[in-house]
Order: C-alpha cells, then structure tokens, then sequence
C-alpha cells in the first residue's frame, strides 16, 4: 500500500533551500519515493491553516519512508535544510 511524506515548509534561505531541494531529490529517488506535488500555488478552501509551501511524495510503504527519513544520505543534509527552513513533517497511510 502507498504511503505519503507530506511537508509544509517555510523557507527562510531561498539559495541555500535550491541547494537542498536539488540534492535530496537524487536521495528520495533512491528510496522509491516520487514527488506528487511541489511547490506550486496552495488554496486553503476551509480552515485556518496558512502552509507556505507543500510537496507530497509518494512511497511504497511507511517502511520506505521511514528508510528515507533515517537514510545516511537524508541526515547527510539537515543541516541544509535546517539552516534554510522551517518544516513540518508528516507521514499518511495510503488507501
């Protein structure tokens, strides 16, 4: 069953983010994970949640995300992402 890795990310460092996003694809890809969405325009239809940024990407199983999550290659760019943004992170079953 497909499982989702789901962001809302503030960024706070445009350059140094592309720098992240442009290395940590590669590493996602190795996981067997693919971007659904990234970026792109957010419509909040109902609520009062106000996300900055979302990408939602798919993956064959919470196993594999959490591989990903704790993946050498992921840790190897938290400092990146860390020093260029403020994210939330969640993770959701698929149907």
């Amino acid at each position: 069953m497909s499982a989702y890795l789901i962001t809302d990310v503030e960024i706070t460092d445009e350059s140094l983010y592309a720098q992240f996003r442009e290395q940590v694809t590669p590493v996602i890809e190795s996981h067997g994970g693919r971007f659904v969405a990234r970026g792109g325009e957010i419509e909040v239809n109902e609520g009062a949640w106000a996300p900055k940024r979302i990408a939602i990407m798919e993956f064959d199983s919470m196993e594999r995300i959490r591989s990903f999550l704790a993946s050498p290659e992921f840790k190897a760019l938290n400092d990146i992402r860390t020093r260029s943004s403020n994210i939330n992170i969640v993770l959701v079953d698929g149907v």
